[in-house]
Formats: C-alpha cells, structure tokens, sequence
C-alpha cells in the first residue's frame, strides 16, 4: 500500500509541477510561491483552481498539437 501511494505521488510531482515552474517562469517570481499560491486558492475556492490547474498541465503537456512552439531568430534581419 506504501509503496503504491509512493508511486502515484511521484506521479503526480513528475507532471502536474510543471505548471507551477512555467508560471513561475512566465511571471519571474519563486516556484515555491506558485505552487503556495495554488495550495491557498484550492483551500479557500473548495477545490474548484484544482480544476484549471489540471487543464493546464493537460495544455502544457500536449503543448506540441496547439502550435506553441516558437522558432528562434538568428537576427532582427529574418522577421
């Protein structure tokens, strides 16, 4: 039973803190402080940011069938 509580954990550390590191990314502040953040609006809102926070990882792991990549110029000269 431990060892099966262990895996899902890992699992879901593996996948779904993306989400908070790329929002701290995008924003420029601690991935300690998201992932708070998160934890907070969870408590309060009675579980309903779980829901777009499950959306997002879904995005940022399918990110590749919505076009989002985004193709590095050499110069100012190739727009």
């Amino acid at each position: 039973m431990k060892r099966t509580l262990q895996k899902i954990a890992f699992f879901f550390e593996m996948r779904s803190f993306g989400v908070c590191s790329w929002w701290a990314a995008k924003l420029g502040i601690q991935t300690n402080k998201v992932r708070l953040g998160f934890i907070y609006a969870t408590c309060i809102g009675l579980g309903s940011p779980l829901i777009p926070y499950l959306i997002m990882a879904w995005i940022l792991e399918h990110k590749h069938y919505f076009g989002f990549k985004r193709s590095k110029r050499a110069s100012i000269w190739e727009l």
